[in-house]
């Protein structure tokens, strides 16, 4: 046998000789496996699963149906594995090609030199230089990168052999690669070892799990495969370029090792978002399902909300459901379209408010809001999509019922920056040439749109603003918005009270004046605001001073009735039922038909 490295049993012959293309080669297998079973997850959601609830009805039908969704649901975990494995091989054979390369230039140098390089990765010289008394040639020795020979004269007035320090560098450099080789040798051994699935025919949520886990661990090992590449800090539109210059292959291997990167980030197209962010929805479900803290058993019920919708079949006239954006970050963060932003003209993008975070309250009403709203939009023009866009961590209420008096700017701020680099994303992948943007901003949501106009040149690629259910946007005028006040849109319901919240200087005037009696804190409010225009956030949106065109919306229902203390009409701006005239109002002005809207009078 042929003797090794000091320690290690790989030798550096066996490193130049090993053949990656054959790792290729097997990481090819397996993306084709991987491929296989993702169009067979495909056929079963687009056509079988399609065609039995349009034709079929009963309980043998719904049995069929969530036989055939978790048989979707294990092609699917088939895919992540086997693309996961795909992945793997290509990265070992990556970096092993790094250290055949080191180690062949190496040898190239000691060949040029003459120097003889022994399979224990030592190296012998030459007889060089001269002697510093009798002049004769130095003799030559042998370097070890383990040893010092080589680097050291003899005692005495003698001059080093100048071939010494070079072959000392040649050995360095050939075990320097092969330790380095043998390393990324038993990290990969170990990933795949650990790349097994469960027996059976069901796919778990620990199954998941630990493919959750199988992900992060083959990132670990990847990032120079794989994750330096990605853009993170380039603009969209230069991410949008780095993917469509990637190969089919590439983009495959990036889907399965990073979908939680690439689904998020914006720029890239919709539909590749859309099959990202679905596979990272399982991941995250079953990373969440093995924790049983109050934050991820709350995220867990939107997660698996949001999954069950997008299992289901639209309704007759609905837009297709898109996963655009999905992460367990903050309080969560979903960003979901219905109807495709890229092939739309017109697209809006609803921006939620106080109290909203990733649960099952946002899964089920603030998802119905966008819906809506895109069935509205498309019944004007068909060319229609609608986004909910929870990207940013909105104000919380921990202490029970309060108002948006608790509230400050920061979120609002921090979510600015992050919708601006969203709808940046929309203009670049829309395929229309000048779409319709609407941003719509709905309760604090509306003081995230205007600290996002606020910042550079205002939201990239909007043409109108709709601002319901406002405490104020953090400007004064319409026009401050950056798109004009004719494109600016109000609606404020009169039994809204977070449309009528004080603003700071009446709050300070009347927390003062309530230390002397009840009634003055009320004369005090007034009189720090004789116009009675203000809210906390600035100039009331629905007052003439402001600018904007106040669209109708019905009244909604007392703060005190019947039932008690109500603030539903805070929250009906989008229901058909419940308003239809204001459903109707956004809807047009989404579609880019805003001149056909009903006004309102001023406050």
């Amino acid at each position: 046998m042929t003797p090794g490295l000091p320690g290690l049993s790989l030798t550096w012959a066996q490193l130049r000789e090993l053949k990656c293309d054959e790792l290729e080669g097997a990481a090819d297998g397996w993306g084709r496996s991987s491929n296989r079973a993702d169009a067979a997850r495909d056929r079963i959601e687009q056509q079988l699963l399609t065609g039995l609830r349009d034709t079929q009805e009963g309980e043998a039908a719904q049995a069929a149906v969530q036989r055939l969704r978790q048989l979707g649901r294990n092609f699917q975990y088939v895919y992540t594995e086997c693309g996961l494995l795909r992945t793997t091989l290509n990265s070992l054979a990556h970096e092993i090609k790094i250290q055949q390369r080191k180690l062949n230039e190496a040898l190239d140098d000691a060949a040029a030199l003459k120097y003889t390089v022994h399979p224990d990765g030592s190296v012998t010289y030459p007889p060089g230089g001269e002697g510093l008394v009798d002049g004769a040639p130095l003799k030559g020795g042998t370097a070890a990168s383990s040893g010092l020979q080589g680097l050291l004269p003899p005692s005495g007035l003698t001059a080093p052999n100048p071939h010494a320090a070079k072959a000392q560098d040649i050995a360095d450099r050939v075990t320097g690669a092969v330790r380095a080789a043998a390393e990324i040798d038993w990290r990969y051994a170990g990933i795949l070892r650990r790349l097994k699935a469960e027996d059976g025919l069901k796919v778990p949520d620990s199954t998941w799990r630990d493919a959750a886990g199988d992900a992060a661990e083959l990132r670990d090992a990847a990032g120079a495969y794989l994750k330096d590449a990605i853009p993170r800090d380039a603009s969209p539109a230069d991410r949008r370029d780095w993917w469509a210059g990637l190969t089919q292959e590439q983009r495959e291997e990036y889907l399965a090792v990073y979908p939680d990167l690439i689904g998020n980030l914006d720029g890239i197209p919709a539909l590749v978002r859309d099959a990202a962010n679905r596979d990272n929805l399982q991941l995250l479900i079953g990373e969440l399902s093995g924790r049983d803290d109050e934050k991820a058993m709350t995220q867990l019920a939107g997660l698996r909300e949001i999954d069950r919708q997008l299992g289901a079949a639209p309704k007759p006239g609905e837009p297709p459901m898109m996963l655009l954006g999905i992460s367990d970050e903050g309080n969560g963060r979903a960003i979901v379209s219905y109807g495709n932003p890229d092939t739309s003209k017109n697209v809006s993008t609803y921006v939620p408010g106080l109290n909203t975070s990733l649960d099952k309250d946002f899964a089920t009403n603030d998802l119905k809001r966008a819906l809506d709203t895109a069935k509205g939009a498309r019944y004007h023009d068909p060319s229609s999509a609608a986004i909910a866009w929870l990207g940013y961590d909105a104000p919380q209420l921990i202490d029970g019922f309060s108002s948006l008096a608790v509230a400050g700017d920061d979120r609002a701020e921090q979510g600015g920056a992050r919708l601006n680099q969203f709808t940046a994303g929309l203009v670049a992948t829309n395929e229309n040439g000048d779409p319709h943007l609407t941003a719509i901003g709905h309760s604090y949501g509306s003081r995230t749109v205007g600290a996002a106009t606020q910042r550079g040149d205002g939201i990239p690629g909007v043409d109108d603003i709709i601002l319901v259910g406002s405490p104020g946007v953090g400007v004064d005028r319409a026009e401050d918005l950056g798109v004009g006040r004719d494109h600016v849109f109000v609606g404020a319901a009169e039994n809204d009270m977070v449309t009528k919240t004080p603003s700071k200087v009446q709050a300070i005037a009347g927390a003062a004046a309530s230390f002397v009696s009840g009634p003055a804190a009320y004369v005090a409010g007034d009189a720090a605001d004789p116009g009675d225009n203000d809210l906390w956030f600035g100039r009331d949106p629905a007052s003439e001073e402001f600018g904007a065109k106040r669209f109708r919306v019905d009244d909604g229902p007392g703060l005190v009735g019947s039932g008690g203390v109500s603030i539903d009409a805070h929250s009906q701006y989008f229901d058909p039922t419940r308003d239809a005239v204001s459903t109707h109002n956004i809807a047009l002005i989404a579609a880019g038909r805003s001149d056909k809207i009903k006004q309102q009078e001023y406050r």
